[in-house]
């Protein structure tokens, strides 16, 4: 049965890979860069500030960068515990696929799929009453996972395990995070 679900797994990522084409390559290399994204990171510090004030915003940011931490080593022992070549080094289907980029870690599952979910969950779920709109957030990670189907380097179901877990981290880090600010922030932070 695994191997069923894996090998439709791997159908739906050579679909998914073989829609692209070489005109759009260079985008989608921009999209894949995390840096690429400082501009969106700067604006919504920007607006958090806006919202909290400059203490409230770094102790948001230390519980950001815990969460990121947290899913980033947790991707990387999973990479290295199940050991799933990424599609553009597996023998059986590198040859058909579009390989766009390379990298020699392993597939399972999509570090930039659990980081960018955890975070926007996490941030969603501390504004969505406070900034109308905040849900359209998700299209960030969205469009950056798809970046890992679309050069190669993933296929869908590290990209939805990626999801998952970065969704759970960061709703159980946003619960974590509201227990301390209760605890230690009774009262709003006026600084």
């Amino acid at each position: 049965m695994l191997e069923n679900f894996l090998s439709l797994d791997t159908e739906l990522f050579v679909f998914l890979n073989g829609l692209g084409s070489k005109t759009y390559d260079g985008l989608w290399l921009i999209i894949t860069k995390q840096s690429n994204w400082i501009p969106l990171f700067l604006l919504l510090l920007y607006i958090i500030f806006k919202k909290l004030g400059a203490k409230q915003t770094l102790y948001l940011l230390l519980f950001v960068a815990v969460l990121v931490t947290f899913t980033d080593q947790t991707t990387n022992l999973f990479k290295n515990g199940v050991q799933r070549l990424r599609p553009c080094n597996n023998p059986e289907i590198n040859s058909y696929i579009r390989i766009v980029q390379i990298r020699n870690s392993f597939s399972f599952f999509s570090g930039h799929a659990a980081n960018s979910m955890a975070v926007a969950t996490f941030l969603y779920f501390n504004f969505k009453d406070k900034i109308k709109f905040f849900g359209f957030l998700f299209i960030w990670p969205l469009i950056f996972a798809y970046s890992r189907i679309y050069l190669g380097l993933h296929y869908p179901l590290d990209i939805l395990t990626g999801y998952l877990f970065g969704f759970i981290s960061g709703f159980l880090i946003f619960i974590v995070y509201k227990i301390a600010q209760e605890r230690y922030f009774p009262q709003p932070i006026n600084w």
